[in-house]
């Protein structure tokens, strides 16, 4: 026999050691909760006295019950259709051109502004994040269309590729988040309230961003020159030409704000209207739809596929009782509830040095959310804090999974520089956190005056 808790940390620490391993991490997921099941069920079953073959007979019958009916679950919640709309929904932007008209909008505003370029580079990163809800996609996007525009201006290397990085994090905060909606899965809350709590948070921290570059180029003005100053008529212009991108946007997170959509509905009203701007546009040949429809299907797969594995994995916790060990260590710490959360902050600023942000939220919270209940924490609030830390991992050495994907887009620039360019924006992510421990309502306001819930 195995006491139960530490039967949980072999389980946490065999997962961790597979992930070294590289192993993808819905798989690592899915192989430990499996077999922990079958050992925590037989070790069950010989404490009340049963042989120990018919035990292990038992406990994998429970553990194989437990995959096809979690499989089943994940595979038929109704709810998780938004992952395949928003995905093709940002798929659709991306081939449409949508991307370059924002970030031109975005320029034509902002461009002759010291450090102007990287400013808009911000706003159009915030703005394809409303349509693709992918912080990966946002990075990709805009820093090829971003990066040569400040390289052409003679932006310092830092500022240029870290505000590609920070600016492609908002994807995974402002609505509609992919982050998001498996929080809401796995914590079974509202997507439409989730979605509302990171619109505030999302415009701030973007303002934040914007004004973390201000302060860069206040000390270094050589570091974002000015560009050109557009004409009142250009602006104009381009603010027409971004105009079906705002209309998207405001159609389906309107829509679920004043209740006369479902998340559900929105991300399909949403990807409708982008394939109709993708069609008016005629940027949508054979070839770019055959991409598209592969690219979604391949995101989705592998989205399910990390539900499933913890949805096999939470039970296995759950058993383990680890999770709620931890609750009441945890509670009986004498720092209360602030010191708590500021506790689990750091550990997933630890965490986030060296694991992937979806694969930190699936594995966190079986433990981290027993303790928000355990000190009635609002989980709508605690998720939009969740998530801003996720971020800050995305960027955070030695693992910021931005960063080389910003390294990708530009070789020459030395991996160094790009993460030295990250540090204003990660300050400013911290500022944020801190502003919504200070002022909760910054994320309730919405969720909590929202008519459609």
């Amino acid at each position: 026999m195995i006491d139960m808790t530490v039967l949980g940390l072999l389980g946490l620490l065999t997962l961790f050691v597979l992930l070294a391993l590289r192993m993808p991490v819905a798989l690592s997921m899915l192989g430990v909760g499996f077999v922990g099941t079958v050992i925590a069920n037989a070790n069950k079953f010989i404490t009340v006295g049963m042989s120990t073959d018919q035990a292990w007979a038992r406990g994998w019958k429970i553990a194989y019950s437990n995959l096809a009916g979690e499989t089943f679950e994940a595979a038929s919640n109704f709810n998780l259709l938004v992952i395949p709309m928003f995905v093709l929904m940002g798929n659709l932007a991306g081939v449409s051109g949508m991307s370059q008209d924002l970030f031109n909008a975005a320029y034509r505003w902002m461009g002759h502004l010291r450090g102007g370029l990287a400013s808009a580079t911000i706003a159009a990163c915030a703005g394809f994040a409303a349509l693709s809800g992918s912080s990966l996609a946002s990075a990709v996007t805009m820093g090829r269309v971003a990066l040569p525009e400040m390289k052409r201006y003679r932006y310092a290397d830092s500022l240029a590729t870290g505000s590609v990085a920070a600016g492609g994090t908002l994807g995974f905060l402002i609505p509609p988040s992919g982050g998001m909606i498996i929080y809401a899965v796995l914590t079974e809350q509202s997507i439409g309230r989730l979605f509302m709590a990171g619109v505030f948070p999302g415009i701030i921290l973007t303002l934040l961003f914007i004004g973390a570059i201000y302060l860069v180029v206040m000390r270094n003005p050589a570091a974002g020159p000015q560009g050109d100053r557009s004409t009142k008529a250009e602006r104009l212009a381009s603010l027409w030409r971004a105009l079906p991108i705002l209309g998207v946007v405001l159609v389906t997170i309107g829509g679920m704000y004043t209740g006369f959509f479902t998340p559900v509905e929105a991300s399909s009203v949403g990807a409708f209207f982008t394939l109709l701007v993708a069609l008016a546009r005629r940027s949508l040949s054979l070839h770019s739809a055959r991409t598209v429809i592969l690219q979604t299907m391949n995101a989705t797969a592998t989205v399910f596929l990390i539900i499933i594995g913890a949805f096999v994995f939470i039970p296995f916790m759950s058993l383990t009782e680890l999770p709620a060990d931890l609750v009441v260590l945890l509670t009986s710490l004498p720092i209360g509830d602030l010191g708590v959360l500021l506790v689990i902050i750091l550990a997933y600023m630890f965490l986030g040095m060296f694991l992937e942000s979806m694969a930190m939220l699936v594995l966190t919270i079986p433990v981290v959310i027993p303790i928000a209940m355990g000190l009635d924490w609002d989980l709508i609030w605690f998720g939009i804090i969740i998530v801003i830390v996720l971020e800050m991992g995305m960027i955070s050495p030695p693992v910021g999974i931005n960063v080389f994907i910003v390294k990708s887009i530009a070789p020459e620039v030395p991996m160094n520089t790009i993460f030295r360019g990250i540090w204003p924006f990660w300050f400013a992510m911290a500022a944020m956190i801190g502003l919504l421990i200070l002022f909760p309502q910054i994320a309730l306001f919405l969720p909590q005056t929202i008519v459609g819930g």
